[in-house]
């Protein structure tokens, strides 16, 4: 299987899982207890923190673990709301964020607060300008993802955190499929809270980190002991989250390399050379990620190419989506004609891709078009 899904999930790196086993066996204490093996379960956690921050460009204290980006997004959404409801009772969002963003703003209308959600043009660009118009004096937190995670358009993160600031409003970008494929520092980026998820950067699933910026205070999503400085209760996960500190530090001498960027590129060519107008790029041609190549091919069905696609894995969207048969909700978003976007699919390159991997995929591309 040649395997184009990157977007949905990574294998675990063999480095990462060889960091990982000593917990799994030997260093198993409870990192809460006072004798040795729980003080060496302790000090793997603090060195897990440390990598993640320096991925992210902060200090270890401003980093907490967690389940995956699903909890990440709720503990910034559910906890502002909680913390922040005497102040206001307004979100800003934006119409392709991922079903963690979406559903939990939908939560939360159902209980009174109000929800704005931002458009995007053509290319899935949220602009900066149509935030601004949408914050009153009740708004207390805008949610907008770094990077789509269906079409890899990135958002102008720095441009709306101007604006948050200007207006003293919190701001929190969703950054799952971004951590690890282009650079990210929180502190250029102007952010308060980012998440991030350990299944997208060849760490475990089940595993993730909240940035939340010194400083800010939001209720805790879980309650309970006093784990993680009083901000998540529960006994760490000493295992997930060594693979998620050693797959951070992989991350920062692999974000230096240009091949999954180049491989992305001869990809998109040749389907432009073999097919021509027969294919569409969905997507921002320039501001997306390096990995992310979403293209609809025209008068086909994605899920019809995917399935005489015997030897590939990859996508008709998210996967959270992979069921659908219509247009996505973010093809939708974007304006997408229904005959364009029925025909849409998502190929996600990584680490492991290989340029004969791909051209094995274009030729079987070419007879099922054919």
């Amino acid at each position: 299987m040649i395997y184009l899904d990157y977007n949905a999930t990574t294998p675990i790196d063999k480095e990462v899982a060889d960091a990982m086993l000593p917990y799994l066996y030997g260093y198993f204490g409870n990192p809460s207890s006072s004798h040795e093996l729980g003080i060496e379960a302790k000090n793997a956690i603090e060195k897990s923190r440390k990598q993640v921050a320096v991925l992210l460009g902060c200090t270890p204290d401003e980093i907490l673990f967690t389940s995956g980006g699903s909890e990440s997004n709720n503990t910034v959404i559910k906890g502002v709301a909680n913390t922040y409801k005497n102040k206001g009772n307004h979100i800003i969002t934006s119409k392709i964020e991922h079903p963690a963003i979406i559903n939990p703003c939908k939560y939360l209308e159902s209980i009174g607060f109000e929800v704005s959600y931002v458009p995007v043009d053509q290319y899935g660009m949220v602009n900066s300008k149509d935030v601004e118009k949408l914050i009153t004096d009740q708004t207390i937190l805008v949610t907008i993802m770094h990077s789509n995670n269906e079409v890899g358009t990135i958002q102008p993160i720095e441009e709306i955190s101007s604006i948050c600031k200007k207006y003293n409003v919190l701001f929190h970008t969703d950054a799952s499929q971004s951590v690890g494929k282009v650079p990210i520092n929180v502190e250029s980026l102007g952010v308060d809270f980012l998440t991030v998820a350990g299944h997208k950067l060849y760490a475990p699933k089940g595993v993730g980190a909240l940035y939340i910026r010194n400083g800010v205070h939001i209720e805790p999503l879980i309650h309970g002991a006093g784990h993680e400085s009083g901000r998540r209760a529960g006994t760490e996960n000493i295992v997930l989250e060594v693979g998620l500190g050693k797959a951070c530090e992989i991350s920062i001498e692999a974000l230096k390399s240009s091949k999954i960027n180049e491989l992305t590129d001869y990809f998109y060519s040749s389907l432009k050379k073999n097919f021509g107008d027969r294919v569409v790029l969905n997507g921002h041609p320039e501001k997306r990620l390096p990995n992310t190549l979403n293209v609809s091919f025209i008068g086909y069905n994605g899920h019809e190419v995917l399935n005489h696609l015997k030897e590939a894995a990859a996508s008709t969207g998210s996967a959270c989506h992979s069921g659908m048969t219509s247009i996505s909700p973010v093809l939708q978003a974007m304006g997408v004609e229904e005959d364009v976007g029925r025909g849409a699919v998502r190929f996600s390159l990584g680490r492991y891709t290989t340029k004969e991997e791909i051209d094995i995929v274009l030729n079987n591309l070419t007879e099922i078009l054919s």
